[in-house]
């Protein structure tokens, strides 16, 4: 992959700078990862004296009624950032972009009325750089682009999974159907892949396919109601969490929020965190949320904000957001 033009040898006084963040969270506040990340590269911003217009979305308007979308809007975030940056002055925030349709249609006039608001484009969006859309792939065709402080330290961290110290084990879970693709192509990455969370139940016909991986595809059983991995499962998992040296975890592996059916989330996480594996990485919306339930922060080398972003970065090597700030 070609080599980013790096954010901190550009002249930015007197810039405007569009900033394309990862706004997408589902509590206001301080603690969350997604905005923790992206204040750095605000602050590095607005030290060196340029304006900042702050853009994101927020979870999905398309999918809600009109009446339901004002739990959406980001204008609610405003006290929060303020907090966070330690400033009211040099920055504004848009409302939320999938408010207007034409974002998720990576729609060109849309892509350049956002492109007019600044004079440089920045992405702090790793969690979305798979997705073309006309903030993460449209507004870098009219503005000099670049990569945010965080967004670089996650190509870098994720990059070392491919010259990985093995054994490689990559855990794949959640309940997101689209992750069944990722299997194939990552089991010419990983010594072992495990497959939890509503996942197994998902694969049907694809089972006999999934498993003819060079046996490297272990795929979990779940308890009766499907909400979680049974104890055996949770054995072999640990098995293999135990003699890696380099570990992936994307997603958790049940209905952890209900105490019911966090025994495999919870057993999991906790093997990971105490793993003597080298190197471990840790991503997506509801992992974050349960290393946090779990205290377990401290135990990965690196916390991505993208869970499929991740998974489709091990696989591709690159993202459509990524290739957009090299063309």
């Amino acid at each position: 992959m070609k080599k980013l033009s790096e954010l901190t040898k550009v002249d930015l006084e007197n810039k405007k700078v569009i900033v394309r963040g990862d706004l997408d969270v589902s509590e206001l506040s301080e603690n969350d990862i997604r905005l923790q990340r992206l204040i750095p590269t605000i602050k590095y911003l607005l030290d060196n004296k340029a304006q900042v217009v702050l853009i994101g979305h927020r979870g999905r308007p398309s999918h809600k009624a009109t009446a339901d979308k004002s739990s959406l809007d980001l204008m609610s975030l405003v006290p929060v950032l303020e907090k966070m940056i330690g400033t009211k002055e040099g920055w504004s925030l848009k409302e939320n972009l999938r408010f207007d349709p034409r974002e998720e249609a990576n729609n060109d006039e849309f892509a350049k009325e956002l492109a007019n608001l600044a004079d440089i484009y920045v992405n702090e969006a790793f969690s979305v750089c798979h997705r073309e859309h006309a903030s993460i792939v449209g507004i870098p065709k009219y503005l000099p682009s670049y990569a945010g402080l965080n967004l670089e330290k996650e190509i870098e961290n994720l990059s070392r999974v491919f010259d990985p110290i093995k054994p490689l084990v990559i855990l794949i879970s959640g309940v997101k159907k689209d992750k069944l693709e990722m299997i194939e192509p990552l089991s010419n990455l990983a010594d072992k892949i495990l497959v939890g969370g509503r996942l197994p139940d998902f694969l049907g016909d694809n089972t006999i396919s999934v498993r003819n991986q060079n046996g490297k595809v272990i795929i979990g059983n779940l308890v009766m109601d499907k909400e979680d991995i049974t104890v055996n499962t949770i054995e072999k998992f640990k098995q293999e969490i135990a003699k890696a040296k380099t570990i992936v975890l994307a997603g958790v592996l049940g209905k952890y929020e209900d105490e019911g059916h966090s025994q495999g989330t919870k057993a999991i996480f906790d093997a990971v965190g105490e793993a003597p594996a080298t190197f471990k990485i840790v991503g997506g919306g509801d992992s974050l949320v349960a290393i946090a339930k779990y205290n377990l922060q401290e135990k990965f080398d690196w916390i991505s904000v993208g869970g499929g972003a991740m998974l489709e970065f091990l696989t591709k090597k690159t993202l459509v957001g990524i290739e957009a700030l090299l063309n």
